[in-house]
């Protein structure tokens, strides 16, 4: 990825409203751009929002040919993501609809934590988010791998 693509960091917990609508935090909103992306967070049980610009980039990536003996699972690849994908705005009030089956996907009912990742902002039901968080341990385990400490 391009090092002048947005980027995010925090996380903030919230509720949709009755209409499945939920608050974009401002800080957030701000680097996401008027008309964003939001997609199903692979390989993980969660939502996506990307930026417009990051958007790109990412299909660009994905747009590279696969070897000849994946070419049928590149297409279902595809197929998958962008049946998981819609191009939206927030309204007036910060608030993005986020539609049923994506919610459904990554087991959205009620409550929600937005999660600021590098490029993307990630949109997680409470519960699950907590069963998927890493103990101190393995971040430092990780960070000492990557020479970060």
């Amino acid at each position: 990825m391009q090092a002048d693509l947005p980027r995010f960091a925090g996380s903030e917990e919230h509720a949709l409203d009755g209409k499945g609508r939920l608050i974009v935090p401002a800080r957030f909103r701000d680097r996401l751009g008027e008309r964003f992306v939001l997609t199903i967070g692979q390989p993980d049980p969660c939502l996506a929002l990307y930026p417009t610009q990051t958007w790109v980039e990412f299909c660009r990536r994905m747009e590279a040919p696969p070897r000849r003996e994946d070419r049928e699972k590149y297409r279902k690849f595809l197929r998958h993501v962008f049946a998981h994908t819609e191009e939206v705005q927030c309204d007036s009030q910060g608030r993005v609809v986020i539609p049923a089956r994506l919610r459904a996907y990554a087991g959205i009912e009620r409550n929600v934590v937005s999660v600021g990742v590098l490029t993307r902002i990630e949109i997680w039901a409470a519960e699950r988010y907590g069963v998927e968080s890493v103990s101190g341990s393995e971040v430092a385990d990780f960070m000492a791998d990557l020479g970060l400490y």
